[in-house]
């Protein structure tokens, strides 16, 4: 298959930093858009396949899933975005499209396994995918986003991501008015699980290791922040019909699990390395549940981005040059950003 030569960002190794590379990008197909990319937000999840934490990682590696830019070309049978509409992509640019749950529009469950952005196998150059430290990407119209034009575009790359990674569990654990909604973690997934929960009409309490952080979620929109560290502070923190759990640090699972109702459930979005223990009495008394929600599909990622134009929804992020990649990482590695750093992919061109 014919292709072309993009510049890109990424690494050839677990221990070289993210550099300038060239990749190659598939020619236009009948029903591929071909995305400008103008800003890439960075996930907790580019830190860990860059550095092979989860295993798995083929280099070389060019990461970035949440993707915002123009569309400059289409390809004949495209329907859906013409050149110049912003559009956007996720982690899913591909699926089988014929299992039960790509029908049903949660192609994250794709009994065959979807495409993800970056680091999957690429069905037409071979190889692998690569993400959106990229001048541009090609994808099939049916894995590409309208963005709302009120969205500021900057911030509303993380929705792609974090955005729909906590708008998928809140919805589907009927998170509104009537409940109450634990959220654990005021990072990125946090900061914008805050504001989608409270815009859905629930009751939101924050739980955060932080003072300065207990402080801002008030500023997010909480209802009540509680310092977890604190007995008293959790003690007080009973019957919450749901808690969503963002941490992707190991720490103590069994500490929520007791806040629950009866039939309440903790919700697992964040993606510590290690293993979670869990004690049975803290599941078997009240009948609660220990699941856990990874992204969303295609429509629900839509939904998303549409519900957070309608409630001026954006996540807090740090403008920065994909010169600074490297340190924005390191600084991602040590919990050192308030809250999602968002690349200028302008910048890829100095």
């Amino acid at each position: 298959m014919e292709s072309k030569t993009v510049k890109a960002f990424g690494t050839e190794a677990v221990n070289v930093p993210l550099h300038s590379m060239n990749i190659s990008r598939r020619e236009l197909l009948p029903d591929d858009v071909e995305i400008q990319i103008l800003y890439c937000g960075i996930c907790h999840s580019d830190l860990h396949s860059i550095r092979n934490e989860w295993g798995g990682t083929a280099y070389p590696i060019v990461p970035g899933h949440e993707i915002v830019g123009k569309v400059t070309k289409v390809g004949d049978h495209v329907k859906k975005f013409k050149p110049g509409d912003l559009a956007a992509v996720g982690c899913i640019v591909d699926s089988c499209r014929e299992c039960e749950h790509c029908k049903e529009g949660n192609e994250q469950f794709c009994e065959n396994g979807w495409t993800v952005v970056f680091n999957s196998p690429d069905k037409h150059l071979g190889g692998q995918t690569y993400g959106g430290f990229s001048e541009n990407i090609i994808v099939d119209e049916n894995y590409v986003l309208h963005v709302p034009e009120k969205l500021d575009l900057p911030s509303a790359s993380p929705l792609l991501c974090a955005g729909i990674t906590v708008y998928s569990p809140l919805k589907h654990w009927n998170a509104g008015p009537g409940k109450k909604i634990g959220i654990v973690g005021v990072g990125g997934l946090g900061h914008l699980a805050i504001k989608i929960a409270k815009a859905m009409g629930a009751y939101v309490v924050v739980f955060t290791t932080s003072q300065t952080k207990m402080e801002d979620a008030n500023r997010l929109g909480a209802d009540e922040a509680v310092l977890s560290t604190n007995p008293d502070q959790m003690k007080s923190q009973l019957k919450l019909d749901m808690i969503l759990d963002t941490v992707s640090a190991t720490h103590n699972v069994n500490d929520y699990l007791n806040l629950l109702k009866v039939d309440g459930s903790l919700v697992l979005v964040g993606l510590p390395v290690e293993p979670l223990p869990v004690g049975a009495f803290n599941i078997v008394s009240g009948r609660k549940s220990l699941s856990g929600s990874n992204i969303g599909g295609i429509k629900e990622t839509q939904e998303t981005l549409n519900f957070c134009a309608e409630h001026n929804i954006t996540a807090d992020i740090e403008l920065i040059n994909i010169q600074q990649v490297n340190e924005a990482f390191d600084r991602l590695q040590k919990g050192d950003v308030h809250y999602r750093f968002v690349i200028d992919m302008a910048s890829l061109k100095k």
